[in-house]
């Protein structure tokens, strides 16, 4: 799983991981700290012993020489050079030493100490204790030196240290998979509530479930409330729109009956009522083009259409066919769908001759409308200026606004879709309309 760096997950995961890591070589550290006490401890508790058993052992003579007791049974102190020494001194004369010195002695600090560093004969790494002592019958300056090899006691804490390192990584990386599963089922419900909101965008449902976990539901009531506003406001928008048209095409309907029948004041009026409708739809689709929540299957509003063009539709003998295979869906509203595939099938029943074919389908997000006629058509150079609002092209055809495509280019851009013209290979004109579309249920 790739996890970005702007991630809460990447964000949570790594920081438990950096902690997880630095607590864990903080107690290596402690641990080993300890046992490195523990071993050198041990080591030194062996030195003083001998160092103790030797001073016990040791007399003077009738002249006055140091004599040492019973040598130490570790049969280390025999090996040659094993590290393993002890010297008794007398005066800073060596008395006796160790088999394992041979002809070497040693050269302690004359301080008294236990577990200090030393060296030995060939250089190698001692840990010394040396104490000095008297005898009842002797002035002399006494001493007893006991060492440990080094090498020893760096062996033993390795052989400590290498199976706690160990351990302690695998528990590292128990503790990072336990932090990453703590993390994944945590965020789980934010998981769930971004798939309710993109049922929501894709017009699945209308509101938000509340979550199961308490911190969330604040969050998904306020999206709830939101979602309600955004519908309250397009409702009075709408409203308002709607009696503004009513109350600006009534006067002029008006003033239309009272003038003379030959009067040239009728096409201005023609002409102001066009711009008013243009301008109020534009208004009206502008206010809130993309609804969350909303969902509308297709193929029922090409039907409804046809229905409400039944009359012209057989008045022209019109072979219509239609194909919506997949059962498409818009994501937008009813009303804006209509408006759209109204005005491009209107404009079709008017120029066809014989055939009119509507054709939508979905693909991933994408819903393409393509609406074809058998019509006279219209050149390249046209299709720009049919697009333009108010523009016909042909003022002595069949009667209409003018403002169709306009219109419809305007929705579809609103909707974040587009509209082109082109030649249909049924003879006239092909108008495809690519609208943002919903994946059928299922």
């Amino acid at each position: 799983m790739i996890l970005p760096g702007d991630s809460i997950r990447a964000r949570l995961i790594g920081l438990g991981a950096a902690l997880t890591v630095a607590a864990l070589a903080a107690g290596y550290l402690a641990i080993a700290a300890i046992l490195e006490d523990f071993i050198t401890g041990r080591f030194d508790a062996e030195t003083e012993a001998v160092a103790d058993a030797l001073i016990a052992g040791a007399a003077v003579d009738a002249d006055g020489r140091l004599l040492a007791g019973p040598e130490p049974a570790d049969p280390r102190f025999q090996i040659p050079l094993s590290g393993w020494f002890w010297q008794l001194t007398q005066d800073g004369r060596v008395s006796a030493k160790s088999p394992s010195l041979f002809d070497n002695v040693l050269n302690p600090p004359e301080a008294d100490f236990q577990g200090g560093p030393g060296l030995g004969p060939d250089g190698e790494s001692l840990r010394v204790t040396r104490h000095r002592f008297t005898l009842p019958d002797s002035d002399s300056a006494l001493a007893v030196t006991v060492t440990a090899p080094r090498a020893e006691i760096d062996a033993s804490l390795s052989r400590l240290r290498r199976p706690l390192a160990v351990s302690l990584s695998v528990l590292g990386l128990a503790l990072t998979l336990a932090s990453f599963l703590q993390v994944a089922a945590g965020l789980r419900s934010l998981d769930r509530l971004g798939r309710d909101i993109r049922g929501i965008r894709a017009g699945r449902a209308e509101t938000l479930p509340l979550p199961a976990v308490a911190e969330l539901r604040p969050v998904a009531t306020e999206i709830n409330a939101l979602l309600e506003q955004n519908r309250s406001v397009l409702a009075r928008a709408r409203e308002h729109l709607g009696n503004l048209a009513h109350s600006l095409k009534t006067p002029l309907s008006a003033l239309d009956n009272t003038l003379p029948p030959d009067h040239p004041g009728h096409g201005l009026v023609a002409r102001m009522d066009r711009q008013i409708g243009w301008h109020l739809r534009r208004a009206r689709s502008s206010a809130a083009p993309r609804l969350l929540g909303q969902r509308t299957p297709v193929r029922p509003v090409i039907e409804d259409i046809l229905l409400v063009l039944g009359r012209p539709i057989r008045d022209s003998a019109l072979s219509v066919e239609v194909s919506t295979p997949g059962a498409p869906a818009f994501a937008g509203e009813r009303q804006d769908l209509e408006e759209m595939i109204g005005n491009l099938v209107e404009n079709a029943v008017k120029w066809a001759d014989t055939r009119l074919h509507i054709q939508a389908r979905a693909q991933d997000q994408t819903l393409d409308i393509v609406i074809e006629d058998d019509g006279p058509g219209m050149s390249d150079a046209d299709h720009a200026q049919a697009l333009a609002r108010g523009s016909r092209l042909d003022e002595n055809g069949p009667p209409g606004t003018g403002l169709g495509l306009a219109i419809v280019a305007d929705l579809a851009a609103l909707h974040g879709g587009a509209l082109a013209l082109d030649r249909s290979d049924l003879g006239g004109l092909r108008a495809t309309l690519r609208l943002p579309a919903i994946p059928a249920p299922g």
